[in-house]
């Protein structure tokens, strides 16, 4: 589903799969294609990707998105930090990074002077994709709104390498491999 826009100011974003930093001017065309995690991915007029970040939703007509602290209701730390990388989506994929089985590790240690720090280790679908850097901040952008996550300690690893028998049953049948 895709849904054409004009941007109303000039937007920073990043080029999918390069990351590459780009500037989108004010009137340019574009097609959203995903709206899933607090961003946009969207179709330049000259055929490329890139991802628009939540809190400029204004400029191509949708809903301004920021990370929100996650609801505290009985939750412990940790079920929160998963919960919070379920809303992590990468831009080509429109599955969560849990479901698609990119992170290989999510742990909440307490920090000697209070608070707590979250740890996680996660991989990409691709070695080569300049997505990573996007990814990473993101992941940690969330976690640090959490109830007193004080640290976030996000890092890109590739050993083992990605393969898709590691989505869940989930994500293939929202894929369609299933």
């Amino acid at each position: 589903m895709q849904k054409e826009v004009t941007t109303t100011r000039e937007i920073e974003a990043r080029e999918i799969p390069s990351g590459t930093k780009l500037t989108i001017p004010e009137g340019t065309p574009l097609a959203i294609t995903q709206s899933l995690g607090g961003a946009y991915t969207v179709i330049t007029p000259y055929g490329s990707m890139a991802r628009i970040d939540g809190k400029d939703g204004d400029a191509i007509g949708q809903e301004v998105v920021g990370s929100a602290e996650a609801a505290a209701a009985g939750k412990t730390t940790d079920e929160m930090a998963w919960e919070q990388l379920k809303t992590c989506y990468d831009p080509e994929i429109p599955v969560n990074i849990v479901d698609l089985g990119l992170v290989y590790k999510c742990e909440v240690a307490p920090l000697p002077d209070g608070g707590k720090k979250v740890e996680v280790r996660f991989t990409l679908t691709a070695p080569g994709c300049g997505m990573g850097d996007v990814l990473r901040e993101d992941i940690k952008g969330k976690l640090l709104t959490l109830p007193d996550v004080k640290e976030a300690d996000v890092s890109v690893m590739f050993d083992p390498p990605w393969n898709m028998s590691m989505m869940t049953e989930a994500a293939k049948l929202q894929l369609g491999l299933m």
